[in-house]
């Protein structure tokens, strides 16, 4: 089963920028969806924005026009690029695939947005 594994988090301003790698220790060609979700303290895990394998993406309102998934399967790699960061933003990110019977999740990695 394909690894995920997590990067780029880290401590920003409000109105900053962080992106996100989610590396797959495998192919991610015929993967057809993969997605970012992030889960802050006290609080569900909650979906932030999904590619399919042929790019097409859908996000979360609460981060549509800030934040823009991409994929690059030829380097099985998933991007998260984060822009004009708002503390509601501070939470651990994961990286999910529909894989497996559970789907496969990355170990997360933390982003903190200060005021």
């Amino acid at each position: 089963q394909v690894q995920l594994v997590e990067s780029g988090g880290g401590l920003v301003q409000a109105g900053g920028s962080l992106r996100l790698s989610c590396t797959a220790s495998g192919s991610i060609f015929g993967i057809n969806y993969m997605g970012w979700h992030r889960q802050a303290p006290g609080k569900q895990r909650e979906s932030v924005a999904g590619i399919t394998s042929g790019g097409s993406a859908n996000y979360a309102d609460s981060v549509k026009g800030r934040f823009t998934i991409s994929r690059d399967n030829a380097k099985n790699l998933v991007y998260l690029q984060m822009n004009s960061l708002k503390p509601e933003d501070t939470a651990v990110y994961y990286c999910y695939a529909p894989i497996g019977p559970f789907g496969s999740w990355g170990q997360g990695t933390q982003v903190t947005v200060s005021s």
